[in-house]
């Protein structure tokens, strides 16, 4: 399994959105939400697509996640409220947020599909669907410089393990070693 990183320019992040959304119009929107609800929600991509319209249709998105079983609740801003009211419009309640063509929802391989599409016109190459969670976790800690926030955000064990999962131990380690010389 190939490591993803983050999307640490923010400049990438809108190309992203740009080509995720001039796609096949009705995919282009659905393909657009899910990276932006993925950078600004932190959720997991398994828990996103189970996701139904009803689930952020509240001030709140409250779910249990799948992997650890625990009750997540992450109050939704308002630039995030105007995308979802945009993007939801015309669909019902019980509607899966990002329905397949086919019926139901897409899977984990299609929007693992549509994230490294994307990232490949952009010029990226470690990008998969931990990169939604990995990006926000990232932007996330270089606003607020709070560990341990994230670390309870992601329900992570320690602070090391979310410093090394948004990339940021590998990105200090890079820094000091850039000028070093002996």
């Amino acid at each position: 399994m190939n490591t993803v990183e983050p999307i640490r320019d923010t400049k990438k992040i809108a190309e992203i959105k740009n080509y995720l959304l001039h796609q096949n119009h009705a995919r282009g929107r659905r393909n657009c939400f899910l990276f932006v609800l993925g950078i600004n929600t932190g959720a997991r991509v398994s828990d996103m697509l189970s996701f139904k319209v009803k689930n952020v249709l509240d001030s709140v998105l409250e779910y249990s996640e799948s992997k650890t079983k625990k009750t997540k609740r992450f109050p939704i801003n308002e630039q995030l409220r105007i995308e979802i009211e945009q993007y939801t419009e015309g669909m019902r309640a019980e509607d899966f947020l990002f329905p397949s063509k086919k019926g139901g929802r897409i899977s984990r391989i299609q929007a693992y599909n549509i994230l490294s599409a994307a990232g490949r016109a952009v010029g990226l190459e470690k990008i998969g669907t931990h990169t939604m969670r990995k990006t926000f976790g990232y932007h996330h800690y270089k606003r607020f410089k709070d560990v341990a926030l994230l670390q309870e955000i992601f329900n992570h064990s320690s602070q090391s393990v979310t410093l090394r999962y948004i990339g940021i131990a590998q990105d200090d380690i890079d820094a000091t070693l850039k000028d070093f010389y002996l």
